[in-house]
């Protein structure tokens, strides 16, 4: 689980990161990381619409994206805002799929 100074809370700091972030694409997921010159813990917010299934299936995928970025916290830069969006193809992914393709992209996008 992610701390509150860890979450993106407000819908226009949602819209400034997937608007202005550098996005990293892959087959389940699509992220979007700013970097600011703030001195402050790095944010993560998660997208996962209706398209990815019903609501059992869309929290599930919710807490896998969630521990796998409490994991990649450490080698995540200070001040970076991260959104992951859920694609469909998501709810199959096994969490082991999950976590790779997520690592990969901060580790290219958001590494410290």
């Amino acid at each position: 689980m992610l701390a509150r100074p860890h979450r993106l809370v407000l819908g226009a700091d949602y819209r400034m990161v997937v608007r202005r972030g550098s996005r990293c694409a892959g087959a389940s997921t699509v992220t979007h990381v700013v970097h600011s010159h703030e001195e402050r813990a790095p944010r993560f917010g998660f997208i996962v619409s209706k398209a990815v299934g019903n609501a059992v299936t869309r929290n599930t995928v919710r807490r896998r994206l969630k521990a796998v970025c409490a994991e990649a916290l450490p080698g995540v830069r200070p001040g970076a805002d991260v959104v992951i969006r859920a694609l469909p193809s998501a709810s199959q992914a096994t969490f082991q799929e999950l976590r790779s393709e997520v690592t990969r992209c901060l580790a290219r996008k958001a590494a410290a």
